[in-house]
């Protein structure tokens, strides 16, 4: 496929300043994965002079499952619908660009196939050097998810430092974060322009109809993100996605990944413990 289809521009600016531009990245695994769980980037940019949201789309979307409408549709027909929606919602989002990547899963995940995806990952980090990036978490329990991750983390790293991401998010999708400890967990507030986000949700008919109900599966998630996420407190936002913040591990390049999520998961294993031991009915 050309690789002018693979880019879109909403306002047709040259590619380069496409790139130069953006200020939040969201790399994602799907066709739908920059609005479920990078909201937070598209809202901050949304109308802003000197702020652009960008998006990386690594897969092709086409195992997707599928029924109703899309029931009959071939992988190619689905890829190419998916793609169709990803770039109205970027024109809805008045994105700066998004551009997929175009590869299949299998070789996402494979650690011996997966070095196209970096290095093409690496060469639009450093054109754009946003301050901010969002990709999928660690515990994902979507594998493709957890590979974007991996293959995210390895780009950047790839970077001199001056060129890292500021900030680097890994954010909730098929597994939410509640594991955290809470001064573990970014709060990335989703409830500015209501009405863009319903919008941006309802692009994806060809998953929402083609049996997963994601529109209103991630603005339930969201709002009770916000709910729940304080006891003793109103609500301070109306929705919220939660991250895991991944900066340290672009400070610190002896950082293990594996090692870095294990101390977060015991970190919570000990707080929901020793609040156990410390309930007085363990003590009759």
């Amino acid at each position: 496929m050309p690789e002018a289809d693979l880019l879109h521009i909403p306002d047709a600016v040259p590619k380069a300043e496409a790139f130069a531009r953006c200020s939040h990245l969201a790399i994602g695994a799907h066709p739908d994965d920059l609005e479920f769980m990078a909201y937070h980037g598209i809202s901050s940019c949304y109308e802003q002079d000197l702020a652009w949201f960008g998006g990386i789309v690594c897969t092709d979307g086409a195992g997707s499952s599928r029924s109703g409408p899309y029931a009959d549709y071939s992988d190619a027909e689905l890829v190419t619908c998916r793609r169709k929606e990803q770039y109205r919602a970027a024109d809805l989002g008045q994105y700066s660009f998004v551009e997929c990547l175009n590869h299949s899963s299998a070789a996402v995940k494979d650690p011996e196939r997966r070095e196209a995806c970096i290095a093409q990952l690496e060469d639009r980090l450093l054109k754009s050097q946003p301050e901010v990036c969002y990709t999928h978490n660690l515990a994902d329990k979507h594998p493709s998810h957890v590979a974007v991750c991996i293959a995210t983390l390895e780009a950047c790293r790839r970077l001199p430092p001056h060129a890292r991401p500021r900030k680097l998010y890994a954010c909730e999708i098929w597994r939410d974060l509640d594991w955290l400890n809470d001064e573990e967990k970014v709060a990335l507030d989703a409830s500015a322009h209501p009405e863009l986000a319903d919008k941006l949700y309802a692009c994806f008919d060809s998953q929402i109809a083609g049996g997963k109900n994601y529109h209103q599966a991630v603005i339930a998630r969201q709002t009770a993100n916000a709910t729940f996420s304080q006891p003793n407190h109103p609500d301070r936002a109306q929705r919220l996605t939660f991250a895991l913040d991944l900066t340290p591990l672009l400070e610190d390049d002896a950082l293990d990944l594996a090692e870095y999520l294990r101390g977060a998961i015991e970190r919570f294993q000990n707080t929901a413990l020793d609040a156990l031991r410390s309930s007085p009915t363990q003590h009759h």
